[in-house]
């Protein structure tokens, strides 16, 4: 009982430096708080009126940028082969029947990169023909030519830089995606073209972008399939031989996935499948 009896006296050094710590935080949390609290920013929003046109445009045109980035990833697989590549990926997993190796976020994050890659001459023309142009003011007024030399139409004198930027920016995609339709993929057009309810097109600068951009999006669905296809079928041969082998020794409660998994990944590894896919893709989309 003498251990009750000096509960006391070592209780109170333990109250006494708890109260000092609590003192400290509460003097540090004064101080700070007013040393935050003058060099927080004063952030605001105001929709004041404006006599100059100028002004309004500006602010329709960082409104539209901020609609387009809002919406970027839609943009980004309607316009880009990214589609096409993350099928063929997402075929690889499934034919080596392997459920989450590699994750989703290796496969989109591999996609996303090829595109990048495969897409870097559009990017690189875009930037020389519209985006570089516009920010040099290459598109005011003052100093524009009356005909645009890159896409040959005439720029009318109400006509807003950001609006050739746009114009600009537009035609090597359209070029792209044309690229890649071919002509395995006109009826893809043809048929969006009834649907839409619009006439044969002469050329196929005729063909408006919210026609173009679905054929382009069938036609990589196609592609994308038929390459998922050709992939299968190696796989699915070591799927019949294992399966015909374990049935031939009575090995009925044995399942056939089990065993011909090692052996695909062998397959796959041996004539280095990663590279044959990469290369494969590359080759469909730049060599197009």
């Amino acid at each position: 009982m003498k251990f009750l009896g000096d509960r006391k006296s070592w209780l109170w050094p333990i109250g006494l430096k708890a109260i000092q710590i609590l003192g400290i935080v509460l003097l540090f949390h004064l101080f700070t708080t007013e040393a935050v609290a003058q060099s927080a920013p004063n952030i605001r929003i105001d929709f004041d009126s404006s006599s100059e046109p100028s002004d309004v445009a500006l602010s329709l045109q960082i409104l539209f940028l901020f609609s387009i980035l809002s919406i970027a990833p839609g943009i980004l697989i309607m316009v880009t082969s990214f589609t096409r590549i993350v099928i063929v990926l997402s075929f690889i997993r499934r034919a080596l029947n392997l459920q989450q190796t590699p994750p989703n976020q290796v496969i989109v994050g591999l996609a996303l990169f090829m595109t990048f890659f495969v897409m870097a001459p559009v990017w690189n023309e875009i930037n020389t023909t519209a985006i570089q142009p516009y920010l040099n003011h290459e598109f005011d007024k003052e100093v524009r030519d009356p005909v645009d030399p890159v896409t040959g139409e005439e720029i009318s004198e109400d006509e807003l830089p950001f609006n050739i930027m746009i114009t600009r920016a537009v035609r090597p995609i359209r070029a792209f995606m044309w690229s890649q339709i071919g002509v395995e993929g006109e009826e893809e057009v043809a048929l969006l073209m009834v649907m839409a309810g619009l006439d044969k097109p002469d050329t196929p600068a005729d063909v408006p972008l919210r026609v173009l951009a679905p054929a382009f999006m069938l036609s990589e669905l196609q592609k994308a399939f038929i390459m998922g296809f050709l992939l299968f079928l190696p796989f699915l041969v070591i799927d019949i031989v294992i399966a015909s082998v374990i049935l031939s020794m009575g090995m009925f409660t044995l399942s056939p996935v089990l065993i011909s998994l090692p052996f695909k990944i062998l397959l796959f590894v041996m004539v280095d499948g990663w590279r044959l896919v990469i290369e494969s893709l590359g080759v469909s989309i730049l060599g197009a």
